[in-house]
């Protein structure tokens, strides 16, 4: 048995995935318990989408098991379709349908008993504040609300797991917030989530997350537990100008003073062993460069931080840099 733990709801143990020479999941072990949202977190190529896709049935794995909700995804598959939804990167509403007419369309499409229908439609277009927009079709709804019509969709049988892979990607800010604001909803309601993004702000909110990277899983846990896995200490460094900020950067990884140079926004995050004297060293050091340090104080980890340390101790560049 894959899983003999009642309490988990989502449970993989060794699972492979290859697309001809590319080995897109690589012996990926996970378990997901009841009432929580578990975070898939990585770059694209991570892995994610192909990771999210075997769990739910809808693409067969090369090796391993799956169990979702008890059932086994390999003799079990359409049982778990059967109690989960599924929202990909690119969900299809149809746009020349209303808003309505798309919960009805997925109402029938779930066979959802058409006694339960309108009140069921009724109830999640008042959820996800669309009611006063069910007459539009779906092609003229913003970004954010498509994104929140898309989960309704995918309610609309009354599901007991959800997956949704990326469901915030390409929506602004303040709609990504709304969309959370209903996950955190949908889970005081009972509902197992699986979310996976490559922000690591919505990781922060997950209840724990698996960290991933070229098809691999670099660690599991609480938010706060993962960060606790960065070894070093950290500086941020801010420059006289964007301009000498990347020359700061180039320096330093050329001249490999320090265990890693990020950069972030405006900012620079240095790793290093002891930051009182990188500190005190530093500023002189980069002057003679012709680089003016404006700001250079000791810092926290990030979970991005620690997502780069991570895959620095697995052999690889994190290539995560928000300039």
């Amino acid at each position: 048995m894959v899983n003999d733990n009642p309490a988990m709801i989502i449970a993989a143990r060794g699972l492979v995935k290859s697309f001809g020479p590319i080995r897109a999941v690589d012996h990926i072990d996970l378990q997901v318990e009841k009432g929580e949202i578990f975070g898939l977190v990585g770059p694209d190529g991570a892995g994610k989408t192909t990771t999210m896709r075997m769990l739910a049935t809808i693409l067969p794995a090369d090796a391993g098991a799956i169990s979702v909700l008890g059932y086994d995804g390999r003799t079990e598959a359409e049982r778990i379709k059967e109690h989960i939804g599924y929202m990909p990167q690119r969900f299809s509403l149809y746009g020349d349908l209303t808003v309505a007419e798309n919960l009805e369309f997925y109402a029938e499409i779930y066979e959802v008993p058409r006694r339960l229908r309108e009140q069921r439609q009724k109830e999640l277009l008042a959820w996800a504040n669309l009611s006063q927009h069910s007459y539009k079709q779906a092609d003229q709804l913003s970004g954010g609300m498509k994104q929140k019509l898309a989960l309704a969709c995918n309610l609309i049988h009354e599901p007991a797991v959800l997956f949704l892979d990326e469901p915030s990607t390409g929506v602004d800010p303040v709609a990504r917030r709304d969309f959370w604001r209903i996950l955190f909803r949908l889970r005081e309601e009972g509902a197992t989530i699986m979310v996976s993004t490559p922000y690591m702000d919505e990781a922060e909110r997950c209840d724990r997350i698996a960290f991933t990277y070229n098809g691999r899983i670099l660690t599991c846990g609480t938010p706060a537990a993962v960060k606790n896995l960065f070894r070093g200490q950290l500086l941020l460094l801010r420059a006289e100008t964007i301009a000498m900020l990347h020359a700061a950067r180039d320096y330093l990884r050329r001249e490999q003073l320090l265990a890693d140079v990020l950069i972030y926004g405006d900012a620079l995050h240095l790793v290093t062993d002891d930051a009182l004297e990188t500190a005190r060293l530093l500023p002189g050091l980069l002057e003679r460069q012709g680089i003016r340090v404006t700001h250079l104080q000791p810092i926290p980890p990030s979970l991005e931080d620690t997502f780069a340390y991570l895959v620095r101790q697995a052999g690889g560049f994190a290539g995560r840099e928000s300039s």
